[in-house]
Formats: structure tokens, sequence, C-alpha cells
């Protein structure tokens, strides 16, 4: 799913739609870091309380 914001952004920088360019990054980048923070925390609470 982030990676197709990133693809169309390098398309839209490659067009010369530089604000589409960009606003695609933003979403790519900002669905990038709530995918990480969601992988932590699930990776913590497999190692913690999930722990049979």
């Amino acid at each position: 799913m982030g990676t197709d914001f990133f693809v169309v952004s390098i398309i839209a920088g490659v067009l010369g739609f530089t604000g589409v360019s960009a606003a695609s990054a933003d979403v790519a980048r900002f669905l990038f870091y709530i995918f990480v923070v969601i992988f932590l925390l699930l990776l913590v609470l497999g190692l913690t309380i999930f722990r049979v």
C-alpha cells in the first residue's frame, strides 16, 4: 500500500508534476511511520504479554 504512493511519487516527479509528487511522498512517509509503530507495538506485545 505504501509502495503504491512511492511509485506514484516517482512517476509524477519524472513527468514534472512536483506538487503531486511531493504529496504522494508525504503520504507514503506517513504510512511508513504508522506501519513501523504498529509493527513495533505488536512485536513488543508478542514478546511480552502473548508469550505462552
